[in-house]
């Protein structure tokens, strides 16, 4: 049995670059709508590991709302990323319009982490 996640969000072609860009994704599946402007369906992969998958939302969603109200209704944990240079590039492209949670920092499990809702109303935890 195998689990993978999949995000809503709005801007989904710029969604995936984001986060190919973050986590050193690639895109290995994409299927857009028929005017080319949003996914229907996509989906990254890190070192050929099935990672994300990603959507266009159906329904609006207020992003600044969202960031102003701190929502973490879900938390995508990115572990083992390997190095803190790894964390820092991920943790400096999810911040860019977005709002950070916690900042880099360290927790008895883990030396180096940070908390972010990225700019499309993401939450994620990443750490080294």
């Amino acid at each position: 049995m195998k689990n993978y996640t999949q995000v809503y969000v709005k801007n989904s072609i710029e969604a995936a670059k984001t986060y190919c860009k973050a986590f050193g994704a690639e895109i290995t599946l994409e299927m857009k709508n028929d005017s080319g402007t949003a996914y229907e369906h996509c989906e990254l992969s890190v070192d050929g590991e099935g990672f994300l998958a990603i959507g266009e939302a159906k329904n609006p969603c207020d992003i600044e709302f969202v960031h102003k109200m701190k929502w973490e209704t879900m938390t995508f944990n990115v572990f083992e990323m390997g190095t803190e240079e790894n964390v820092r590039r991920a943790f400096d492209v999810l911040r860019d319009g977005g709002v950070v949670l916690e900042a880099i920092h360290e927790l008895p499990w883990s030396k180096y982490c940070a908390t972010v809702l990225d700019k499309y109303g993401v939450c994620w935890w990443i750490a080294i």
